[in-house]
Order: C-alpha cells, then sequence, then structure tokens
C-alpha cells in the first residue's frame, strides 16, 4: 500500500496546479461547514447560559421572546413599563421567594445601562448556576451615599480600559449619530466605577450596572426624552429628591419551590391591577433559539451545497483527465499492476485532496474563530471558543472526508473497467 500511497503523492503533484483548485474549493467548503457550527454550538450555549437560578421573568405583557431579549440579552426595548406596586405585589406572594427589579434604557458608549438593586448581584446566576463574581472593587451600594457607583461587565472593562475610580457619564438611550449625541449625555451626573465583574459569556459581560435611584436621578431634569428648558437639578442636589423609582422595565423573580411555577406564572397572568406577562427562561429560550435556528439551518444546508459542489468538482476534474491518463495507467498495468491496483490509486488521489483541502479548512475555521472571537464578543455579545475542534466539528470534519472518498470512487471504478487493449490503442 505504501508504493502506491507514493505514487498517487506524486501523480496528484504532476496536476497540483488543477487539483489545488479542487483543493480550495474543498477547504473553503469545509471552513464554511466547521465555522458555522462553532458558531451554532457557542450561540446555543451562550443562549442557554445566558440565565440561570431564575425562575420567571416578568415584565409588561409582550411576547415571550421579546421579553428575553431586552430582559436578559439587553436588545430592543420594552413596549410598555411595570409598576414597581405591582412587582411589590408578585413580591408578597406566598410562593414568591425574592424580586430584583431591572430598569434598562440608557446606555454608556455603546454599550448598555441596567438600573438594579444590590440583590441583583447576589441573586443572578448564569451558566450551571453560577453566581457573579467581583475581580475588583464590590457591588454598588444600592443607598443615597452610593447613588453614583457602577458596576461595569468584564467587556466594558476591557474594551474601554476602565478600571476602578474611573469616572463616567451615561447616555440617554442609545448613542445617535450627528451633534445630538453630545446633548443626549447625563453629563452633569458622573458616575465612578467601584466594581469590576468578571467575565460570564453573558450580556452581563456588556452591561454597566448603577442602582435604580441612580436611574431616577439623571432623568430628574428630564421629560420627554430630553432636558428640560431653564432646569438643571445638580449632582448633589438630586439625593434631596424621592428617588424611590415608580415603574421598572421588568424583573427576576426567584420562587420558593419550583414546584408553583406554573401556579405563579397564571396568578400573574391573571393580575388584575395591570396587563403583565411571566414567562420561564428555559421555555422562552428554547423558543427563542427556534426562531434563530432556521437562519442556522438555512447556513448550513448553504454550506453543504457548497461542499457538494466542491466534491462534484473534485469527480469532473479527475475524469476529465482519465482520458488522457490512459495510457499511464494501461503502462501500470503492464508492468504487472492488477485492475484493483488502478482503482486504489485513483481512489488514493481523491483521497489526499479531500484530507488537505478539509485540513485547510480545518485550520482555516480555528484560525477564524481565534481572530474573531473578541470581535464577536463586543459586538454581539456572543462568546466564541477558541481552541480544540468540537465533537460536532470533528463529525463534520468525518463527514466531508467519508464523502470526498466515495466521490473519488466514481473515476476509480471508471479506471477500473479501462482495458489493457483500450489503454494501447491508438484512438482516433
Amino acid at each position: 500500500m505504501t508504493p502506491l500511497v507514493q505514487l498517487a503523492a506524486r501523480s496528484a503533484w504532476h496536476r497540483r496546479g488543477t487539483l489545488a483548485l479542487v483543493m480550495l474549493s474543498i477547504a473553503l467548503a469545509a471552513f464554511l461547514l466547521l465555522t458555522l457550527e462553532r458558531l451554532r454550538q457557542d450561540l446555543r450555549s451562550g443562549f442557554a447560559q445566558a440565565v440561570s437560578g431564575t425562575d420567571l421573568v416578568v415584565g409588561a405583557r409582550t411576547g415571550p421572546v421579546q421579553l428575553m431579549l431586552y430582559a436578559v440579552f439587553r436588545i430592543g426595548g420594552a413596549t410598555n413599563n411595570v409598576s414597581t406596586a405591582s412587582l411589590q405585589d408578585v413580591e408578597r406572594h406566598r410562593a414568591v421567594a425574592w424580586v430584583v427589579p431591572l430598569s434598562l434604557g440608557d446606555s454608556h458608549r455603546g454599550f448598555p445601562v441596567m438600573g438594579t438593586t444590590p440583590a441583583y448581584f447576589e441573586r443572578f446566576r448564569y451558566g450551571d448556576r453560577q453566581p457573579l463574581v467581583l475581580v475588583q472593587g464590590r457591588p454598588h451600594a444600592g443607598t443615597l451615599d452610593g447613588l453614583y457607583e457602577a458596576v461595569i461587565g468584564a467587556e466594558v472593562a476591557e474594551r474601554l480600559d476602565y478600571g476602578l475610580g474611573q469616572r463616567i457619564t451615561l447616555t440617554h438611550g442609545l448613542p445617535s449619530a450627528g451633534a445630538g449625541a453630545l446633548a443626549a449625555e447625563h453629563a452633569d451626573k458622573p458616575f465612578t466605577v467601584v466594581g469590576v465583574l468578571a467575565r460570564t459569556g453573558t450580556p452581563v459581560d456588556r452591561t454597566v450596572h448603577v442602582s435604580l435611584q441612580a436611574i431616577q436621578a439623571i432623568h430628574l431634569d428630564w421629560a420627554g426624552g430630553a432636558p428640560m428648558p431653564g432646569l438643571a437639578i445638580p449632582a448633589e442636589q438630586a439625593r434631596k429628591f424621592d428617588l424611590e423609582p415608580k415603574q421598572v422595565t421588568a424583573a427576576l423573580v426567584g420562587l420558593k419551590s419550583r414546584a408553583a411555577v406554573f401556579a405563579v406564572q397564571r396568578w400573574i397572568a391573571e393580575y388584575d391591577k395591570e396587563p403583565l406577562l411571566a414567562v420561564l427562561p428555559g421555555v422562552a429560550l428554547d423558543e427563542l433559539w427556534q426562531a434563530v435556528g432556521l437562519t442556522e439551518q438555512a447556513l448550513l444546508a448553504m454550506s453543504g451545497i457548497v461542499a457538494l459542489v466542491s466534491l462534484a468538482g473534485l469527480v469532473s476534474v479527475v475524469l476529465a483527465g482519465l482520458n488522457e491518463r490512459r495510457r499511464e495507467l494501461a503502462v501500470l498495468r503492464a508492468v504487472g499492476a492488477a485492475p484493483r491496483h488502478v482503482l486504489v490509486l485513483l481512489a488514493l488521489e481523491g483521497a489526499l485532496v479531500t484530507l488537505l483541502g478539509a485540513l485547510a479548512g480545518l485550520a482555516a475555521s480555528l484560525v477564524a474563530v481565534a481572530a474573531a472571537a473578541p470581535w464577536v464578543q463586543s459586538r454581539f455579545g456572543i462568546a466564541l471558543q477558541p481552541g480544540m475542534p468540537s465533537a460536532g466539528q470533528w463529525a463534520l470534519f468525518g463527514l466531508v472526508l467519508g464523502a470526498g472518498m466515495l466521490a473519488s470512487l466514481v473515476p476509480a471504478t471508471r479506471a477500473y473497467r479501462l482495458s489493457l487493449a483500450d489503454g494501447l490503442s491508438p484512438r482516433t
């Protein structure tokens, strides 16, 4: 077998110009398949790890997916807010253990700002019920004395090169382009970073956390999304006002017993003081993934088509060159090569080209994922995991390699059937 492998390698090298193009197309197909598989796995893992240990997410009545998008992933906005009085009623329910309110809508240099209570840092869980960990500093106090304190996620700290003591200003809503961007800042009420969270691979990394009272304070002299003309309340005087929020965006709810989750969900749905929605995070995440999964399947299908076209190109190139190689194969038969040796030779050439193409695609995928991981994390909040290929990627790699070997049997079988007389006879 070793001489045949060497002969196949030398034969492929002799036709390296043509086969290099085929190998490039196979590498592209493998790159697309393996990269999309890594993205799919990391995206699903990120969805599943975004929140755990929370039994219900409560917000204004809207779609479950929309509620999860803005309350957990900080994407989009709420159609309506929830009154804190209603959340207090929810918290007084005999089956409810704790409620953590969330207030969203502001930002800092493109990163979302979330107002919440210090209990958030104790109650919030991600992944396999992992708690939040501060690598520097402490949580914000949630009191008037610590009114302008902020805790930043790992991505915020890394991208903006922030540390403890950093002074930051928040922006009203999302930052806009043009001259209006500076006017939308709450520049008169700066915050001080008092804590930096460890990386979680979730939207927490991209969030600036402040207190609910701070959100109220920076909006005291604002109305309708703009500063009120002639009214400017200094940062220190803001502490003299009632800063307890009347409304928040959503809330995380924990129960004393998981067995009561459907009863509490039904009670919230039937709450008569205002329309509320309570969703189970796991169910909503599955629904969200199903919506994203359609795009995922379409991309995988397109990559599969590219792979099939590449393998069809391999078959076409080898078949097209087969007529020119009839005398070469006939000479091999004449010096003692059996028909099976010719079949193995052609199959090995196709397998070699496929293997090299697949390996090139695998290497390109690993490099691309490692290079793009920081950008994808900062731009989309998706934590890609560079490193060795996953089981799914190895399965796709084996599938491409196996399909290439099967495809190479087509010209190999054709060569097997060539007779010695046909190869040595002149053709007219």
